[in-house]
C-alpha cells in the first residue's frame, strides 16, 4: 500500500544551516499494516510523513501508494490517497463551522463543491451514528460549532473525518502529544478501532515508547534519517521498553537523550 523507496530531503543545503533530514531511506508497508514510528527529535519521524503527504518535495528517490507513484505529485492531489491527523487539534477542523458541516466536507472530499453543504437528513443520521462511535455524546451536538469543544473532542472529530472516506494511507503524527494523559489514552483507544474497523494501512508517530509497543503490528525507530529498527509480529508483542533503549544505544552507537521519549 506504501512503498518509498531510497528517499532523501535535505534542508537549507550549502548552508551553515543545512540538516540532512531523510538520508536514502526506503520502507514498504503492506495494505492493513499498522506502524508506530518512534525516534528522538531530528531523527527524522515528522520529514518522512511530509515527504508522503506531499507537504514538500524529496530531492531523491520514489514514493507510490497503492501502486500510484505520487512522488511528484502536489500535496492537494495526494488528499484522495491519504487522511492525516496532525498534533495540533486546532489544525483538522473548521472552529467557526458547525460539527455536521465539518463532517460534511470531509465525507466530500475530492468531489466537485457547490455553493453550499445542502445536508440532507439522511447524512445527519448517518453523521449520528459515527459519532456515538467516538463515545463523546457530539451525537447530540450536531449543530455545535467546533470551536467550543474541547482539544480531545476535536482530535476524536478530526480522526473520524480523516478516516471517513477510507484513505489508503492514514497519518497520525503525533496526534494525543498535545493532549492530557487520560484524553490522549481515550484518543489512542479510538484510533486503534477506527483503524482495525476500517483495515486501515496506518502510520503513526509517537514519542511515548509503551504506546509504540502496544499499538500496531510492526514498529520501526529511527535515527537521523534512517531506519535503524523494524520489528513486528511476536518480537514486537514481547518488547519492553528497556528492549527499545537497548536496541537504540546498539544502532546508533549511542545512548538516547531525548527528553520527551525518556519521559513519556
Amino acid at each position: 500500500m506504501l512503498d518509498v523507496k531510497n528517499i532523501s530531503k535535505t534542508f537549507n543545503p550549502g548552508t551553515v544551516n543545512e540538516k540532512v533530514a531523510l538520508n536514502g531511506l526506503s520502507l514498504h508497508l503492506d495494505e492493513g499494516d499498522f506502524v508506530t514510528v518512534i525516534g528522538g527529535n531530528g531523527a527524522g519521524k515528522s520529514t518522512l510523513l511530509n515527504a508522503v503527504a506531499g507537504v514538500w518535495p524529496v530531492d531523491s528517490g520514489t514514493i507510490m501508494i497503492d501502486g500510484v507513484d505520487i512522488t511528484r505529485l502536489p500535496e492537494h492531489k495526494r488528499a484522495k490517497y491519504i487522511g492525516r491527523v496532525f498534533q495540533d487539534p486546532m489544525i483538522g477542523t473548521a472552529a467557526t463551522m458547525q460539527i455536521e458541516e465539518n463532517l460534511a466536507l470531509a465525507a466530500r472530499r475530492g468531489q466537485r463543491r457547490g455553493l453550499r453543504l445542502g445536508i440532507t437528513k439522511e447524512e445527519q443520521e448517518r453523521y449520528k451514528e459515527q459519532l456515538k462511535m467516538l463515545g463523546l455524546g457530539l451525537e447530540n451536538r450536531l449543530t455545535s460549532k467546533v470551536g467550543l469543544l474541547s482539544g480531545g473532542q476535536r482530535q476524536a472529530l478530526t480522526l473520524l473525518m480523516a478516516s471517513l472516506k477510507k484513505p489508503k494511507l492514514l497519518l497520525l503524527d503525533e496526534h494525543t502529544a498535545a493532549l492530557d494523559p487520560k484524553t490522549a489514552a481515550k484518543v489512542l483507544e479510538l484510533s486503534a478501532k477506527i483503524v482495525a474497523e476500517n483495515k486501515l494501512t496506518t502510520l503513526m508517530i509517537t514519542h511515548n515508547m509503551k504506546d509504540a509497543i502496544q499499538y500496531g503490528n510492526r514498529l520501526i525507530m529511527m535515527f537521523e534519517g534512517r531506519i535503524i529498527y523494524d520489528v513486528n509480529g511476536e518480537e514486537k508483542r514481547k518488547l519492553k521498553v528497556a528492549d527499545l533503549l537497548q536496541k537504540f544505544e546498539q544502532a546508533s552507537g549511542s545512548e538516547l537523550d531525548n527528553d520527551r521519549m525518556l519521559l513519556s
